[in-house]
């Protein structure tokens, strides 16, 4: 049974200030499925980010969304950190929770033990999964991240990775991954796109990691460098990030 068909953009751009952000862009978004977009800084993958979230409007083309059930981590989330805030509390920010709803979300992600903990006392990779279980809490049929490892260190970024692919297995949702973080990001998702305005190419992660345009933009060192790490990174990891066979 194929999956549910989430998202369709078709040849969408947006044109703002007397130029455009992004155009040409076509990608469909599935259950269970994701996709990265890749590209460097200035490349459009917020802007087709938003388009697929309708914060944005299309000024060409077409959107089409079969889905109302969409849920958002942005790249910034403004908080501020002078006011005591624990993860409990605000895990029910947007809405009410059930404390027993909060441990369960919180356990998706492997932070429940957190959940009476200062949100300013946390590392960079505990707030991110918090910010995932909060947004996975009314479970989503489309899961967009936007930088999701930031302020994550390398072995944290290897333990997040594996649980956005995890999650999306476990919730059966789609996601949308938008990062820069291109060996990591391309070795765990089922279809790359390359943004720089336009797609310049799109495919699976080994396809593209060859593809001149992609290799122009990053350079060769960057599809040597995804090439070694697809041939030795073959074992999986646990949700706590450590290898099982």
């Amino acid at each position: 049974m194929k999956n549910k068909l989430l998202v369709k953009l078709e040849n969408a751009g947006v044109f703002l200030d007397g130029r455009w952000l992004v155009r040409g862009v076509s990608l469909e978004l599935y259950q269970n499925s994701i996709v990265t977009l890749i590209g460097p800084n200035g490349s459009g993958k917020t802007t087709t980010g938003k388009l697929v979230l309708n914060i944005l409007k299309s000024d060409e083309g077409e959107v089409s969304v079969y889905t109302k059930r969409i849920a958002y981590v942005p790249q910034k989330i403004n908080i501020d950190w002078a006011v005591p805030l624990r993860v409990n509390d605000f895990m029910g920010l947007t809405g009410r929770i059930s404390h027993s709803k909060v441990i369960e979300n919180l356990s998706l992600t492997g932070v429940e033990n957190l959940v009476n903990n200062n949100l300013a006392d946390l590392s960079g990779g505990e707030f991110q999964r918090v910010l995932l279980a909060r947004a996975i809490g009314k479970r989503p049929d489309l899961l967009i991240l936007d930088e999701p490892v930031q302020g994550v260190d390398f072995n944290g970024e290897i333990k997040m990775y594996n649980l956005i692919k995890q999650i999306s297995e476990e919730i059966n949702c789609g996601i949308l991954l938008i990062s820069h973080d291109l060996n990591f990001v391309m070795a765990s998702t089922d279809h790359v796109i390359c943004l720089n305005g336009h797609v310049c190419c799109s495919g699976s992660p080994q396809d593209v990691a060859q593809n001149s345009s992609y290799i122009e933009l990053f350079g060769e060192q960057a599809a040597a460098t995804f090439s070694l790490y697809s041939h030795k990174h073959d074992h999986n990891h646990d949700p706590d990030g450590s290898i099982s066979k």
